[in-house]
């Protein structure tokens, strides 16, 4: 008996030891910061200060110094903070962050006499985020943003009369949305924001963008996609690189921030969001480039996560659906109250862009990635359009064997992958795409299909993410890359008689290494 009670004790501390090694694992797989964070949303002070000291090398003192505030904060140490606090923006930390979020923990340094002082000799923007352009049509834009407190904020586009204003209010964490139509497609307009009635203006940046065409209307534009956006300052210049082609859209597969706490949601991910959109780098993108985004699994739950087929189990999907809706601009989200989600598409000009929520629904045994109601709206939305090039974007790749023995890209939900697969063949949708990230990797396959035109797949790299993964050979694997971050681009041109896509891989240093030309014509049904 006392034997049995030993082994039994040893194999419990053993596999307690596992888990916690494993979780450990898990919280060290992107940035120390994030988890020293994640450490303080738990109030375990000594395991936040044991990540800033004892972690791996940081890259960046701005932000580790960041996190020292909200520990001494955490201990009501305010004196301890302002010296912190300009070492850190004498290190890169901008100023507006210390104004964002948490804006709870930070509300002691905030109301610091000495640091009120400081502020009006630095004289901050109110506008803390944005302007994000977004829901961009032939006719019309919206523009979102985040101030410093409840503010007054204004648009008004050269050539189009009046402005539009709105307030920002607490109960939505200073998030404002102004909606502007009437419009003329394809037409360039430049714009001006006012806070207060003062004009705001971000170095570098100009405030400016394109309607797209009509829906029958040819054109030659850039769309920019990736996904796995780990925050990496060293590697933030991506989001410059890719502003500076000009991107009509970007599009945001997923893995976009890397909160990986869904039970505290709202405070880990309004932590991860704010770094980003302060960057002044990503500032200058989502200024001129509407924006669409959908979530993976580090932005939506865990690594992996599986949450089930309801809209509201686990509890915790409320929670970081509202916070992902507060911080993109996207045109639609999902099915409405019954059936929220990411998924929505839009079209530019003679293109068409399907963006898919694999997460939210997700269930393995069920055998559903979509859920039935996303699937339908699939369905619908292929079959209703006329667009050239109709492109599938998803979190996930469909292509086979893309991560050997996991269930996690399509190879787990095979069955609901034949179907759309079958379905485009029934119905003769021609002119589809597949584009999606997460592998870590840039890579181009192609999946043979008897009974229809082969699909190629663009999956995309690592946008600013230290993790690499290996490229994988298989079948249908035509060119594959890990050596640096990248980003991809989609070049269209339907001014053809034969519309062409153009697409393109770039490494960090902006240099194109890899080119492939798809011809509308050869995504068709020859009977």
């Amino acid at each position: 008996m006392f034997t049995n009670n030993l082994i039994t004790q040893v194999l419990l501390c053993f596999i307690l030891g596992l888990m916690g090694f494993l979780n450990s694992l898990s919280l060290a797989q992107h940035d120390r910061e994030r988890n020293a964070f994640r450490y303080l949303a738990e109030d375990k002070i000594d395991q936040a200060y044991h990540e800033l000291k004892n972690g791996k090398k940081h890259t960046d003192p701005a932000e580790k110094n960041f996190i020292s505030i909200l520990c001494q904060l955490h201990e009501g140490r305010i004196d301890k903070t302002l010296g912190i606090a300009q070492q850190a923006v004498r290190d890169g930390l901008p100023f507006e962050r210390l104004l964002s979020e948490p804006r709870e923990w930070l509300a002691p340094l905030r109301e610091y006499p000495a640091f009120i002082k400081w502020k009006k000799e630095v004289s901050p923007s109110p506008l803390l985020h944005g302007p994000m352009l977004g829901r961009v049509t032939d006719t019309g834009a919206s523009f979102w943003f985040r101030t410093d407190g409840a503010q007054e904020v204004a648009v008004e586009i050269s050539g189009h009369s009046g402005r539009e204003s709105i307030r920002t209010r607490k109960e939505n964490r200073f998030v404002g949305v102004i909606e502007l139509d009437g419009l003329l497609p394809g037409t360039y307009f430049a714009y001006q924001v006012f806070v207060n009635g003062e004009e705001i203006k971000l170095p570098g940046v100009d405030f400016g963008f394109r309607t797209f065409p009509q829906a029958d209307e040819g054109d030659k534009f850039t769309l920019a996609f990736g996904g796995c956006a780990g925050f990496v300052p060293e590697y933030e210049k991506t989001w410059d690189l890719i502003a500076g082609h000009e991107p009509r859209a970007t599009l945001m597969l997923g893995d976009n921030v890397y909160i990986d706490d869904p039970k505290n949601a709202q405070l880990t991910g309004n932590y991860c969001y704010s770094r980003r959109h302060s960057r002044p780098e990503w500032r200058k993108l989502v200024a001129g480039s509407s924006m669409h985004a959908i979530y993976d699994d580090h932005d939506f739950g865990t690594d992996d996560c599986i949450p089930g087929p309801y809209f509201n189990k686990p509890s915790w999907k409320g929670s970081v659906f509202e916070n992902f809706k507060r911080n993109w601009n996207n045109p639609r989200m999902g099915g409405g109250e019954e059936s929220p989600g990411c998924w929505h598409s839009f079209t530019l000009g003679k293109v068409q862009i399907i963006m898919l929520d694999c997460r939210h629904y997700r269930d393995l045994k069920g055998k559903t990635m979509l859920g039935p109601v996303q699937k339908k709206w699939l369905k619908k939305t292929l079959i209703a359009s006329d667009a050239a090039f109709k492109l599938i974007a998803s979190s996930v790749p469909f292509s086979a064997g893309v991560k050997p023995g996991s269930q996690d890209p399509w190879d787990g939900y095979p069955i609901e992958r034949e179907e759309i697969f079958t379905f485009i063949e029934k119905e003769k949708i021609e002119g589809v795409v597949l584009i999606a990230a997460d592998r870590h990797r840039i890579d181009l396959r192609k999946t043979l299909r008897p009974k229809g035109y082969d699909l190629y797949e663009f999956v995309s790299g690592r946008l600013t993410n230290r993790h690499v993964h290996p490229v994988v050979q298989t079948d249908g694997l035509i060119w594959g890359y890990n050596k640096t971050c990248g980003f991809s681009l989609l070049r269209f041109n339907t001014r053809l008689k034969d519309p062409v896509l153009l697409m393109e891989a770039f490494d960090l240093s902006g240099e194109k290494i890899f080119s492939y030309e798809i011809k509308a014509s050869t995504l068709s049904f020859n009977e």
